[in-house]
């Protein structure tokens, strides 16, 4: 495990498993505002994006990936202009890798 922060308040890195890093520009509708995303790693349960909107943690969202469509997603954390998210069901294996297979034909 992780740790970082400053101070007291120290945060922990609890990710359950390892994220493969991407290069994937996306779309997510937060609070009914289509957001720009650019989505620099993923796993089944979640991702961290770049934006440039001001998203709070614990904002609800809707994204679109390939292969598995439309996910909703909940904002665990924004600093600095990047969000980590945890989708509200993770995606089974089989379409996770196969997303995983077109992100990288997409990276080509």
């Amino acid at each position: 495990m992780i740790a970082f922060g400053t101070g007291a308040r120290v945060q922990q890195d609890r990710r359950e498993e390892p994220r493969e890093e991407i290069y994937h520009r996306a779309r997510a509708v937060i609070g009914g505002t289509l957001v720009p995303l650019q989505l620099v790693n993923i796993s089944a349960s979640g991702f961290m994006a770049r934006t440039e909107a001001a998203v709070e943690p614990g904002a609800k969202l809707k994204i679109r990936l390939p292969v598995v469509g439309e996910c909703d997603a909940e904002v665990r954390w924004a600093l600095a202009g990047r969000i980590g998210c945890q989708f509200a069901r993770s995606i089974d294996l089989p379409r996770y890798l196969e997303l995983l297979g077109t992100l990288a034909k997409e990276a080509r």
